[in-house]
């Protein structure tokens, strides 16, 4: 039996714009799949923020509901795995791309997508650590694997953006010393409550870097933007250091040699959150409710509706957001 219930939907116009309005939906217009979910909790990436303006290369056919997170409960299934009531999350893979996504009061996906929420992480918590905070803590299980987080210098860039934030939190959390790049220099109060033992200005950091090889400052670096911030964090590693690179809000190209990491052993790590191993990702979320646990997320979060998440979109583009936006349905 069909179904009626409310989402965001990103639709083109005849001159070639895109607009978002809320609209009313069925369940029978979702896409087929083993699980039908009642969401619960949604979050606002950038990536949600291209899809949602159709930027080329994200979403190929509008209309379209952006999200590529979602938590609720299962409502329908074809999976024993999954039954009915069963807490799960989804973050990744096609949804909110070319499937129809977390901006929307129920998704239909298939059960390979899915996990479990964690006995002690709520669908809510889930949703303010979404797909930002799954890229930093896979950021953070690979620079451990090299470099012990504890006692560590670590530098994180874009911090006051979704992944950055959640990095200088998690980073603090596990004894890391921290030094946030930015270029909101106004958030520094925000930065230092997150953990931050240091902050520095993004052109700062840029002028004041010697290539191509800086003194060795940084055990480990999450890097969200890529560009010239990228090109000086490879710079400034000390010896046997680890840069995980995971966003590009700054520019795809950076420029090095191959100095660092022949003269100093350094390694730089793609990381992928999108289509990374289900196994994987559970590990992370499991840690989120346990060793990881991070605490006064609503600080860092702000909560929104469907209609409200329509103004955050503009704002993500533009570099403007600072920590979580949180969409409850």
């Amino acid at each position: 039996m069909k179904k009626s219930f409310k989402a965001l939907v990103t639709m083109q116009n005849n001159d070639g714009t895109y607009i978002n309005i809320v609209k009313e939906r069925t369940t029978n217009e979702l896409p087929d799949g083993d699980l039908l979910i009642q969401v619960e909790y949604s979050s606002l990436n950038y990536k949600d923020a291209l899809s949602a303006s159709g930027i080329k290369g994200i979403t190929t056919q509008y209309p379209h509901t952006p999200g590529i997170d979602a938590a609720g409960i299962v409502e329908k299934s074809n999976n024993s795995d999954f039954p009915p009531g069963t807490s799960v999350i989804v973050t990744g893979f096609d949804l909110g791309m070319n499937t129809s996504g977390g901006f929307s009061e129920y998704i239909c996906v298939p059960s390979k997508w899915a996990i479990r929420c964690p006995n002690n992480l709520t669908t809510k918590e889930a949703m303010m650590i979404g797909t930002a905070g799954l890229t930093a803590g896979l950021s953070i299980a690979e620079i451990n694997e090299r470099c012990k987080i504890k006692d560590a210098n670590i530098i994180i860039s874009g911090a006051t953006g979704g992944v950055g934030s959640l990095a200088v939190k998690l980073c603090s959390l596990l004894g890391a010393r921290v030094t946030a790049i930015t270029g909101k220099m106004s958030k520094k109060d925000f930065l230092l409550d997150l953990g931050a033992s240091k902050i520095i200005e993004r052109d700062e950091f840029i002028n004041g870097t010697r290539h191509p090889l800086n003194k060795g400052l940084y055990n480990g670096a999450i890097d969200v933007v890529g560009g010239d911030i990228l090109s000086c964090i490879i710079a400034s590693m000390d010896y046997n250091g680890i840069i995980a690179a995971c966003g590009n809000a700054g520019g795809p190209k950076f420029e090095s040699t191959v100095f660092p990491f022949i003269l100093r052993g350094n390694h730089l790590i793609g990381i992928d959150s999108a289509n990374c191993l289900i196994e994987r990702r559970k590990i992370v979320w499991e840690r989120f409710s346990k060793d990881w646990k991070l605490n006064g997320l609503d600080k860092i979060c702000k909560t929104v509706d469907l209609d409200g998440v329509i103004p955050e979109i503009a704002k993500i583009l533009k570099g403007k957001q600072t920590g979580r936006i949180l969409l409850e349905l």
